[in-house]
């Protein structure tokens, strides 16, 4: 793989000596939405999973992992952090809080690592699909192994 096309993301995978693939697309035509991408993937959008930042009430930020087709359920996101309520932080923070920038949010690699939940969905899965860190980088891999390195937990999260 040529060496600028290799994101943070892929080489902490490497490091953990997790295995993945990495996938890619065109983004040139500004459709970066999950179901664009799984479209543009050619993958069903039950395997590909986007990357959602959220404020708790307790101030924590809590990171949540869904299907790109579905919503987040904020009321049971929070239920499965142990706080009264969570809120989506305002696109202008991603960067800040994160170190990425909206579309390219990986729950791999993020400045600190943030308590995060994954959709119970990813259970039955060999094999689901998160962003690589950058728009136009998708990574395949285990679930598990991603529960793994993140230290995250599963939980009925999306609507």
């Amino acid at each position: 793989m040529a060496k600028e096309l290799k994101t943070n993301v892929m080489r902490i995978l490497e490091q953990a000596k997790i295995p993945y693939k990495p996938w890619f697309y065109d983004n040139k035509d500004g459709k970066i939405d999950g179901v664009s991408v799984a479209q543009k993937l050619g993958e069903d959008v039950q395997r590909v999973f986007k990357t959602l930042v959220t404020r708790g009430s307790d101030h924590n930020f809590y990171v949540f992992v869904v299907p790109v087709a579905m919503e987040l359920n904020l009321k049971a996101a929070a239920k499965s952090v142990g706080v009264k309520s969570v809120e989506m932080i305002h696109v202008n923070e991603i960067n800040k809080v994160t170190g990425y920038i909206r579309g390219g949010c990986s729950p791999i690699g993020m400045k600190k690592q943030f308590r995060t939940v994954i959709d119970r969905r990813c259970e039955g899965l060999e094999t689901i699909f998160v962003s690589g860190g950058r728009i136009g980088t998708q990574v395949e891999l285990n679930p598990k192994d991603l529960l793994a390195l993140i230290g995250g937990t599963t939980a009925d999260i999306a609507q």
